[in-house]
């Protein structure tokens, strides 16, 4: 079996190494020539909309997949147009690429989420105001990650200014969430509509930025945990997704409230290659070769630590007992994510020591 995959980072990396066990060749299309799956995957060098290089990567391939939700809309159509069977499908880009769409539909289905309005120009923001209010984040409702293509707005005057600094229109305006913590659900489909569920975790972030997760997410009373699966799995259904996908939530006194999509496997399930019985990137490209899904259970508790910006010193890494590192062989970039490391343990209550110095090593190596 062959697998084809639009993108080259590490998520596509991730994804080859999950798929060479199972005999499963892969290539990826980036633009990148130092992309990082191309150090163990056919790569062809072409932008992601050029004709000629989605024909070559799709060339001999059973599926072709996708490892971020901001490859053109236009590029898996056509693809699929041409009888290349891409999963997951078309509609779980052309939704998750807008954020007014994923409100739309998990409203529709009768999910929490934050209170918006649509900005399409500077005389939109009253009327946003008046139906959110302050304090709120302002985004655009296209591209964006990592924080980036937002702004939050502490006080009413600063919705205007907010609105001119990411280009006056397509915007989507959020009402401010009070939350506990963050949290995430990864689910795996398969063609069949069998799922498998990854546990809830909890997310730190800074700077906009993933800095850490806790899985399963401690402490999460059994209804909030139930909550938080129905919703991953009412959405995967409702786009008929066939692979991996993530939904970004908060954790409220009064519930689950979610915040956004995204189509893919993702940073917040990165954990599960030594956390879990079947990772997340196993589990993905069963789904869209139509192999059966693997266990998405815990192995007691793990927690998740990106290293970013630059790296950290790898014998200190590797000095912490059980540290798992994985490095994505990426330049060093302020903001840039060049790696994680993973630690797994029986309980919470055994992480502490270890987690505390990968932390401390990944944070220095963020300021630096």
């Amino acid at each position: 079996m062959r697998l084809a995959i639009l993108g080259g980072g590490q998520l596509a990396w991730m994804l080859a190494q999950a798929a060479e066990p199972l005999g499963v060749s892969v290539a990826v299309l980036d633009p990148a020539p130092d992309c990082a799956a191309g150090r163990i995957a056919d790569h062809v060098v072409a932008a992601y909309d050029d004709p000629d290089g989605l024909d070559r990567v799709a060339e001999g391939a059973d599926v072709v997949t996708y490892e971020f939700e901001n490859v053109p809309a236009a590029a898996v159509t056509r693809l699929a147009e041409r009888g290349v069977p891409v999963l997951p499908f078309p509609a779980s880009l052309t939704v998750t690429q807008d954020r007014a769409r994923e409100k739309e539909l998990m409203a529709g289905l009768g999910i929490r989420v934050a209170p918006y309005a649509l900005i399409d120009g500077p005389d939109d923001a009253a009327a946003a105001l008046a139906a959110v209010g302050a304090p709120g984040i302002l985004k655009t409702r296209r591209l964006g990650y990592d924080g980036k293509g937002q702004v939050r707005v502490a006080a009413p005057e600063g919705l205007t200014a907010a609105v001119s600094e990411l280009g006056g229109t397509d915007l989507i305006y959020e009402g401010l969430v009070r939350f506990e913590r963050e949290l995430s659900v990864v689910v795996a489909r398969g063609a069949d509509g069998q799922t498998a569920v990854y546990p809830p975790v909890e997310n730190e972030h800074r700077d906009g930025i993933l800095a850490c997760t806790i899985a399963p997410a401690p402490d999460l009373d059994a209804a909030k945990r139930a909550e938080a699966e129905r919703v991953g799995v009412e959405v995967a259904e409702a786009l008929d997704h066939i692979g991996v996908l993530c939904v970004e939530l908060f954790d409220t006194p009064d519930g689950i409230v979610a915040n956004e999509i995204a189509p893919r496997v993702h940073n917040s399930g990165h954990w599960t290659i030594e956390g879990a019985v079947t990772s997340q990137f196993e589990n993905h490209v069963r789904a869209v070769l139509g192999l059966p899904l693997g266990d998405a259970s815990a192995r007691g508790a793990a927690a998740m630590v990106n290293i970013v910006g630059s790296e950290p010193d790898l014998a200190e890494l590797l000095a912490v007992p059980g540290a798992h590192v994985h490095r994505y062989g990426k330049a060093p970039r302020g903001g840039r994510k060049l790696g994680h490391v993973t630690l797994v343990a029986p309980g919470h209550g055994d992480l502490g020591g270890p987690l505390g110095r990968v932390r401390a090593l990944a944070d220095l190596a963020w300021e630096t």
